[in-house]
């Protein structure tokens, strides 16, 4: 029997893996602070715990005896995660939760990382890229793969690490880039935006939670990023959510002043294709049409409960 155990299974990405985890018969266990409203995924059984308070990680770890485990949760509150102090204390958390599932005989671990910790500054990314965070939580992020990496080989554990980049669709934080467009659109509203000459790295959050679960359910080890590997400009991708809304004009280019930040940020990701045997399986058409779907449902909801009160 695989058994898995996903933290932050309730969030943005940890909630599209449970169902791909039962398809390949893994018994699914689910961790995070509270449980989602709404549906959830039949035959997960889930655990609401808060993996900051040290007391309740070996318990965690110990009611649910993992084979396998796949550590999502961190700190993620948009705009604050990249300067928040705990960064620092989910370093500790991940450490004590990784160390617990090795003594009670965990055999393989997969934690995601991120793409903040490239060094960006003279693009990113190629096999040369040096990896030199210029944030908090990217330097945290590296600082635990870094003490992963060693613990892992010198405890004999089969383990892996996957730098995420751009993933969007349904449910993700409002203020995010394409949630944002998304959102103006089915709301009507203009949406003022930079030039978006930047380029970067956009994959649909189902595609990424497969890509993990694939990385799980094999036993390659060291970094993967976890991206498709397509430079897209940023104007590009808010044009077509205008032109899949049927309001190009909605979208205002250049409107917004541009940012001081890298001019591209792309994921190399051949070691994906080559040793999992993975590929995205959503264009990005299709992934912006279902986020959009998402938003007017969401909007749809907020205008129902508006107009019964």
């Amino acid at each position: 029997m695989k058994r898995v155990l996903v933290t932050g299974a309730s969030g943005f990405i940890g909630r599209h893996t449970l169902a791909a985890f039962l398809e390949r018969d893994f018994e699914v266990h689910a961790a995070s602070r509270s449980r989602p409203s709404g549906s959830t995924v039949a035959n997960v059984t889930w655990h609401q715990v808060d993996l900051l308070d040290e007391r309740r990680v070996p318990d965690l770890v110990e009611s649910v005896q993992p084979t396998h485990l796949l550590h999502l949760a961190w700190c993620t509150e948009h705009g604050k995660y990249w300067s928040d102090p705990a960064n620092l204390e989910w370093v500790a958390s991940s450490l004590q939760l990784l160390r617990a599932f090795h003594e009670l005989g965990g055999e393989r671990a997969v934690v995601a990382g991120t793409c903040a910790e490239y060094d960006w500054s003279g693009g990113c990314c190629t096999p040369a890229t040096p990896l030199r965070p210029a944030t908090l939580y990217g330097a945290s992020k590296h600082a635990l793969h870094q003490v992963f990496d060693a613990y892992a080989r010198s405890a004999s554990m089969s383990a892996a690490w996957g730098r995420v980049f751009f993933a969007y669709g349904p449910g993700e934080q409002p203020s995010r880039v394409v949630a944002t467009v998304a959102r103006g659109l089915v709301r009507g509203q203009p949406v003022a935006c930079s030039r978006g000459v930047q380029l970067r790295d956009f994959l649909y959050v189902e595609d990424v939670a497969d890509a993990f679960v694939a990385l799980v359910d094999s036993d390659a080890g060291g970094a993967f990023d976890i991206g498709s590997g397509e430079a897209i400009p940023l104007g590009k991708i808010v044009l077509r959510l205008g032109e899949l809304a049927g309001k190009p004009e909605h979208v205002r280019l250049g409107e917004a002043p541009d940012r001081d930040e890298p001019y591209r940020i792309v994921a190399d990701s051949p070691r994906l294709r080559e040793e999992l045997g993975w590929r995205p399986t959503r264009s990005l058409d299709e992934g912006l049409s279902r986020t959009l779907d998402w938003w007017r449902e969401e909007h749809d909801a907020a205008a129902s409960v508006r107009r019964g009160r």
